[in-house]
């Protein structure tokens, strides 16, 4: 049973102790075995509107250089999600070789899971923070996200998918031309339960200085 927004405390006021540091058995446990789940294993219930809100809180607290805040969220959810559907298979509908296959499946890919949140990565030239440094933020709001809805008891996954690399796709989302897609990670209840899968070989991925 998914947790209800009201169980995440409040955040801490500006320069209020964080207590940030702690044991956290839970926590622990939680990264040893995150997995995500498959989009199409996404059903309802999804998270409310309630539990959303509360799941970007968190999302946000993520390290970021100079305070920029060079992301936004984008929640496509209820009958949004048709009509971003509908304004994607609009940008291919002229393409050569669509056919209504693929136009059924641009117009259907926001309405895999019930609820989907598009990180916008907003970074821009900085005299004192490098772009790069910016996206990295955007990213770890990605798994941030992830992260906080699994702790809460969803099932999600994060995936960038064609509109992220389609400026003509980004526009029919609203993007600025400077803005980026960071990804959409979808969210709901899983219908299958995920197993695990290949790792990367971390013992030949560390080394010491």
């Amino acid at each position: 049973m998914p947790l209800p927004a009201s169980a995440i405390p409040a955040p801490p006021q500006e320069n209020e102790t964080a207590e940030a540091v702690h044991e956290n058995r839970e926590m622990l446990a939680l990264l040893a075995r995150r997995r995500s789940t498959k989009v199409g294993h996404l059903i309802e219930p999804g998270p409310s509107d309630e539990q959303v809100n509360a799941l970007l809180r968190l999302a946000a607290r993520v390290p970021d250089h100079g305070k920029l805040g060079p992301w936004r969220f984008v929640i496509i959810a209820g009958e949004a999600r048709a009509r971003a559907g509908e304004a994607l298979a609009g940008v291919i509908a002229k393409d050569e070789r669509v056919d209504e296959s693929r136009l059924a499946t641009a117009r259907g890919l926001l309405l895999r899971a019930p609820v989907c949140v598009m990180v916008v990565s907003s970074a821009a030239p900085h005299p004192k923070i490098p772009e790069w440094e910016q996206q990295l933020s955007s990213g770890a709001a990605c798994y941030g996200l992830l992260l906080a809805a699994h702790a809460m008891g969803f099932a999600g996954c994060w995936l960038t998918e064609w509109p992220t690399y389609d400026a003509r796709a980004r526009a029919a989302l609203n993007l600025k031309e400077h803005e980026r897609i960071a990804g959409f990670v979808y969210l709901g209840t899983p219908s299958v339960q995920a197993t695990e899968r290949f790792r990367a070989d971390l013992a030949s991925r560390v080394s010491r200085f």
